[in-house]
């Protein structure tokens, strides 16, 4: 069997060797990226079977990545790397469509483990459908996000986590929590101004999230 590609995605020289090192030596061909920007854009252009992606970086967060590249190929699956500070934002990007994560320092069996499995779920697994299907619930989360304060604490604080209690699928719920105002409206119509605004807050706050701040 021929080598399977891989892309990783991550601002630390350091961190992208280490992984190439580790999953060449897993038989794999990988391409290391140190921007979010151009990793998102190599991996929309090219086959690869699998990318993993920082959280935090610069230009532009892992949270970004995900939400535009399951949106190119939705059954390309996405591995989170983290650090302590960012477990609890991995695992909201789980609930969003990420296939794992893998918190750094990671010895070389847990990562191969980990992009193995990734791989080998995606094959079998269907992927989530990246149009909007619950226009109403996206418009209801959006109306009380513009009206109830105590909400949207709740959706900048604990994110996927605050969407629990309506009927929307992974891609909708990131498309919220990113801020994502020209897919939205290009599925739902055209936002109040109140929505608008609660939007470009909700993207403001990821890009303090993908800086570390």
């Amino acid at each position: 069997m021929g080598k399977r590609r891989a892309l990783v995605i991550d601002d630390e020289q350091i961190v992208l060797d280490s992984v190439k090192k580790i999953l060449s030596e897993g038989n794999y061909e990988v391409e290391a990226n140190l921007s979010g920007q151009k990793g998102l854009e190599r991996a929309i252009q090219e086959s690869f079977a699998v990318i993993l992606t920082d959280i935090r970086m610069p230009d532009i967060g892992g949270m970004l990545v995900l939400r535009d590249i399951k949106r190119a190929k939705p059954s390309l699956p996405v591995l989170m790397i983290t650090g302590h500070a960012t477990i609890l934002s991995a695992v909201q990007a789980m609930k969003l469509g990420a296939a794992d994560y893998i918190e750094k320092p990671f010895t070389p069996d847990e990562l191969l483990k980990a992009v193995d499995t990734a791989i080998e779920a995606a094959a079998t697994q269907k992927p989530e459908d990246q149009e909007i299907i619950h226009k109403e619930e996206i418009l209801r989360v959006l109306e009380r996000a513009a009206t109830d304060s105590d909400f949207l604490y709740k959706l900048l604080h604990h994110w996927a986590d605050a969407l629990d209690e309506y009927d929307l699928t992974g891609p909708e719920k990131l498309a919220l929590l990113t801020g994502d105002r020209e897919w939205i409206e290009k599925h739902a119509g055209p936002l109040s101004a109140k929505q608008i605004g609660w939007l470009e807050r909700s993207m403001s706050a990821e890009k303090l999230r993908s800086h570390g701040w």
